[in-house]
């Protein structure tokens, strides 16, 4: 019993980090209906720049923890934003009107771009940051226990406040109006004022400071990273936002946590060399009884 509590809490935590990155990858996709493959590349971009703002605070003589995980936070969701933009501006915006398979080609691009450009930067040899956080909370469970560490607590709490601000936005605030406008009929929303182009490249911004945050706590959390850790994560956040529906920003929210309950809890009890098998299983078998994913609406034929 206590390995099944431990693995859902990891789970947990992983599927909160599945979810926030896959937040930019359903955003896009909502608003222009294309996919970001460069997505994941922003996250990695983002653990390297967690590094060098700990680097920098460091250097400036800051010990206090809580400046060093706000000034962190701050910094890297700023710059990462940056890139964001930047991304959309140099491999999206020229090729709007273009067919979608050069906008594919763009974006994967733009990933082996930005991979390179960290490696060549920074260096091919995995890096990593200090342990900020320690210290666990246990729980007596039967004849075992089950381990909540303070860093997993601040993952699950920064992602839960994420989502809910993100949320608010989208649904309570004049930008998330024009997002939704812009998603519903782009052409339509430019007709009434809307600055589309605008809307677009906020998106954009806003899925990389998801991806931000995603990339701060999983870098302080682990550590350890490198210039190809993007791939994978971002492989398994695409997966969770085709899961729960692709565009559906809840059905992100709902895939990544599915998809991370699922791992974790497969590793613990069966094994870990087959739980990305395990867990692409499950989602084609969603896809085959829900094709649009577990929140998306069926995509409609226009005559």
């Amino acid at each position: 019993m206590d390995i099944v509590l431990q693995q859902l809490v990891n789970g947990l935590t992983l599927g909160s980090v599945y979810g926030l990155i896959a937040i930019g990858y359903t955003m896009v996709y909502g608003i222009i209906g294309m996919i970001n493959f460069a997505h994941g590349d922003v996250y990695m971009v983002s653990a390297y720049i967690t590094a060098i703002a700990l680097a920098l605070l460091t250097f400036f003589g800051i010990e206090s923890f809580p400046i060093i995980i706000v000034g962190t936070l701050f910094l890297t969701v700023a710059v990462t934003g940056a890139y964001g933009w930047v991304i959309e501006r140099i491999a999206y915006r020229p090729l709007r009107s273009s067919s979608r398979l050069s906008v594919l080609i763009s974006a994967i691009g733009m990933s082996l771009i930005l991979q390179n450009y960290v490696q060549l930067s920074q260096g091919a040899n995995q890096q990593g940051v200090p342990t900020l956080l320690t210290g666990a909370i246990r729980f007596s469970v039967g004849d075992g226990f089950v381990q909540i560490t303070y860093m997993k607590l601040l993952i699950l709490f920064v992602s839960i406040l994420g989502m809910g601000v993100l949320t608010y936005v989208i649904h309570k605030t004049k930008l998330g109006r024009m997002c939704r406008a812009t998603q519903q009929d782009r052409k339509m929303a430019s007709i009434l004022g809307i600055d589309t182009d605008k809307v677009i490249s906020t998106v954009f911004v806003i899925g990389a400071v998801m991806a931000a945050l995603a990339g701060v706590l999983v870098t302080l959390d682990y550590g350890a990273f490198d210039f190809y850790v993007g791939f994978i994560i971002g492989i398994k956040a695409f997966t969770a936002a085709v899961l729960g529906g692709i565009g559906s920003l809840p059905g992100a929210m709902l895939g990544g946590l599915i998809l991370g309950l699922s791992e974790a809890l497969f590793a613990g009890l069966i094994s870990s060399d087959y739980k990305d098998v395990f867990s692409f299983s499950l989602l084609v078998l969603i896809l085959v009884i829900r094709p649009s994913g577990l929140l998306g609406k069926p995509e409609v034929e226009k005559v």
